[in-house]
């Protein structure tokens, strides 16, 4: 099948975490050979996450993808073309980091520069990821030999984390309930929750207001002067549901939120059950085929996506 960028070419916006790349930081061979597939077919492919820029590493970009909805949807890029970059205000900034300092909250800031890390987050993070690495000399092993490329991607240590080009905030489950978070910062940020299970059920996303998915994807389209009737959304979080109100065709993954299920055109596997290369065959991007075992390969980690 071979389609070229016309009215039978489809524009395909897929989520990360959760969608393409699994919480350990792989990304199965059978997304990669989806992917490569569609393009070679015609089809233009978007990364569309709740990441930020230094978040998508290179081995996520070798895919192969013709641009990017980052930061929920805040940054946007067309090929090597920036769209548009919307940033939270600076005393916004200012009165997160007081507040989740003084109640001992851990996150981190998304800046197009680097990803600034509050002072115990790291420490935070090993325990999610490998447990107690004082004490079990085995994960202790595992963080020296194989540290999680998202730990290498932070930057610690800052002065100050009064930053100016901030993206969006991830904060991670502490002392205080998600809803005592979302009603401090009412009408300041649209506050998430947070789409990578292992941050907890009371982590979060802190993004501009009016900010989401779907506010991109209309200003792609429109750049490409498309339709939103070409177009098909894959995703498996709740920052996905305004990417899914909006698109033509929306396909759940099969670990997806039950909120997006329940909106979905169709639910496909898990992400090691090769659910996105199953969604491509079943909407026609992709010509299916045998596929070896389910096998995950490192191309990224966790984050917001």
């Amino acid at each position: 099948m071979t389609a070229s960028h016309d009215g039978s070419s489809k524009i395909v916006f897929i989520d990360i975490d959760g969608t393409l790349v699994a919480d350990d930081g792989r990304v199965p061979e059978s997304a990669v050979r989806a992917c490569c597939e569609a393009r070679a077919n015609g089809h233009l492919l978007y990364l569309c996450t709740g990441r930020s820029k230094p978040e998508i590493y290179e081995e996520i970009w070798e895919i192969g993808f013709d641009g990017l909805i980052g930061a929920g949807g805040g940054y946007v890029e067309n090929g090597s073309q920036l769209l548009y970059h919307k940033q939270v205000a600076p005393e916004a900034v200012r009165h997160l980091v007081d507040f989740f300092g003084a109640n001992e909250i851990d996150f981190y800031l998304e800046s197009n520069s680097a990803l600034y890390a509050s002072p115990h987050l790291r420490e935070h993070l090993i325990r999610l990821i490998y447990g107690d690495v004082a004490n079990d000399s085995a994960a202790m092993r595992q963080l020296e030999s194989n540290p999680h490329p998202f730990l290498t991607t932070l930057t610690y240590g800052e002065s100050s984390l009064y930053k100016e080009d901030v993206n969006k905030i991830c904060f991670l489950e502490g002392a205080l309930p998600f809803e005592t978070i979302k009603a401090e910062f009412e009408g300041m940020f649209e506050v998430l929750q947070c789409t990578v299970p292992m941050f907890g059920k009371d982590s979060g996303e802190l993004v501009v207001p009016g900010v989401h998915k779907a506010v991109a994807i209309a200003d792609v389209l429109s750049h490409l002067g498309r339709s939103a009737a070409d177009t098909i959304a894959i995703g498996d979080g709740l920052n996905d549901l305004e990417m899914f109100e909006y698109c033509k065709v929306r396909i759940a993954m099969g670990n997806a939120r039950e909120e997006l299920k329940r909106v979905a055109d169709y639910v496909t596997g898990t992400l090691e059950e090769d659910g996105l290369y199953q969604g491509f065959v079943k909407y026609g991007l992709i010509e299916g085929g045998e596929l070896p075992m389910a096998s995950l390969t490192g191309a990224g980690d966790e984050t917001s996506a």
